[in-house]
């Protein structure tokens, strides 16, 4: 049996792609997740400011996701935000036991 493990994301989308290319990168991205793993908690942040400009951005939308899932995926799903157009800044990280 496949041992799961607790994560969280979090990803921050380019706010200037307008509204419904946002929804698409964020359920694009949730639903990766859900077919990977299971979804404990989403947490839409909105659109925030960011401490410092981003590729001369000052804004983006911000998700946090928490999910269960095997240790191979995390690595997978942090490629696939690396090569999404739209996807500012993402990070992945094991949750404390």
């Amino acid at each position: 049996m496949e041992k799961t493990m607790q994560y969280e994301t979090l990803f921050a989308v380019d706010v200037t792609l307008g509204e419904e290319a946002v929804r698409a990168i964020v359920d694009k991205f949730t639903a990766l997740i859900a077919q990977n793993g299971t979804i404990v908690e989403t947490n839409e942040w909105g659109k925030r400011k960011f401490a410092y400009e981003i590729d001369y951005k000052s804004e983006g939308y911000y998700v946090l996701v928490k999910f269960t899932s095997g240790p191979e995926f995390p690595a997978e799903l942090q490629r696939v935000f690396n090569i999404t157009e739209g996807v500012m800044r993402a990070i992945v990280v094991k949750e404390a036991e």
